[in-house]
C-alpha cells in the first residue's frame, strides 16, 4: 500500500493571550491539524480550535522548566509531520518576534517538508494597545524599540542602553528578571521621570498593571507583586493613555503625599 501521507507544517502565532485575538487563518489551520505542538500558551482555550482527535504535544518553555530543548522540538515537528501529515506548530504572540520561528522553518524545510507561516498578533503592540497605549503617537513618539530582556546567553540586550538614549517608546519582553538593570540604564540617561507601565498577563482575565516612572516603578512592582510574564513599556506615550489616567492620578496623589 502506498504511503499517502503528505507532510506539512503550519507555524501559527497564537496572539498575545486573549483567545479572540487568534487570527481567522490561525483558527482554520488548527481545525485541519492532525498534531499540534504548542508552547506554554497564555490561554490554552486556543487548543479547542483543533479537532478533538488531534494529538496535542506540549513543548513549551517556562522559566526553570524546559520540557524540550530547541533541537528536540525541531525533531519532534519533523517526525510528527512525516508520521501524521498535517502539523501545526503553535507559538505565543507572533512566531517571528522572539519566537525562534525562523530556526524551526529552516530545519523543517531541510527535510523537503512544505511549510506555511500564519503570523500572530504580537504582544509588543497588542498588550499596550489594549490599555490605550499607542506605542507611536504623532508629536510624542516617532518610533519604537522592541527588545528582548534576556538574550540567548542570558544577559540583558546591549540594545537597551541604546534605546535609553533615544526618544522612542521602548517595549521590553521577557525583562522582569532584569528590571533593576533596565531601570539603572534609564536613570543613567537622566530619565527618572519617564513614564513606565508594566503589564502582566496582558489581554487575559489575569491581567495586572503597574504604572509609575523610571524612579518609582521598582517600588510599584513590589507593591503590586508583578512578575513574569509581563511587558515593560517605557515612554511618554504611557502618560497619554486615557485608560491609564486613573492609575496615573493614583500614582501622582501618592507622590504628593510623600
Amino acid at each position: 500500500m502506498l504511503n499517502t501521507i503528505k507532510p506539512k507544517v503550519t507555524l501559527v502565532g497564537a496572539g498575545p493571550g486573549d483567545p479572540d485575538l487568534l487570527t481567522l487563518k490561525g483558527a482554520k489551520a488548527l481545525a485541519e491539524a492532525n498534531v499540534v505542538l504548542h508552547d506554554a500558551l497564555a490561554n490554552e482555550e486556543i487548543l479547542a480550535y483543533a479537532p478533538k482527535n488531534a494529538i496535542r504535544i506540549f513543548v513549551g518553555k517556562k522559566i526553570g522548566n524546559h520540557a524540550y530543548t530547541q533541537d528536540q522540538i525541531n525533531q519532534l515537528i519533523v517526525d510528527n509531520a512525516l508520521t501524521y501529515g498535517n502539523v501545526v506548530r503553535l507559538k505565543g504572540g507572533d512566531p517571528f518576534i522572539f519566537g525562534r520561528g525562523s530556526e524551526e522553518i529552516e530545519f523543517i524545510e531541510s527535510f523537503g517538508i512544505e511549510t506555511v507561516v500564519v503570523p500572530g498578533i504580537s504582544s509588543v503592540v497588542a498588550v499596550p494597545a489594549s490599555l490605550g497605549i499607542s506605542i507611536t503617537k504623532r508629536g510624542v513618539s516617532e518610533s519604537f524599540w522592541a527588545i528582548t530582556g534576556t538574550t540567548s546567553d542570558r544577559k540583558l540586550s546591549a540594545d537597551v542602553a541604546l534605546a535609553a538614549q533615544s526618544s522612542a517608546t521602548v517595549v521590553i519582553l521577557m525583562g522582569m528578571h532584569k528590571l533593576p538593570q533596565i531601570i539603572d540604564l534609564f536613570q543613567k540617561e537622566d530619565k527618572g521621570d519617564l513614564p513606565v507601565a508594566i503589564i502582566q498577563n496582558g489581554t487575559t482575565s489575569e491581567e495586572k498593571v503597574g504604572v509609575g516612572t523610571v524612579n518609582s516603578i521598582l517600588e510599584i512592582v513590589k507593591e503590586k507583586q508583578l512578575s513574569s510574564p509581563a511587558i515593560i513599556v517605557l515612554g511618554e506615550v504611557v502618560r497619554e493613555s486615557n485608560k491609564l489616567k486613573g492609575f496615573y492620578e493614583e500614582f501622582l496623589s501618592k507622590e504628593i503625599t510623600r
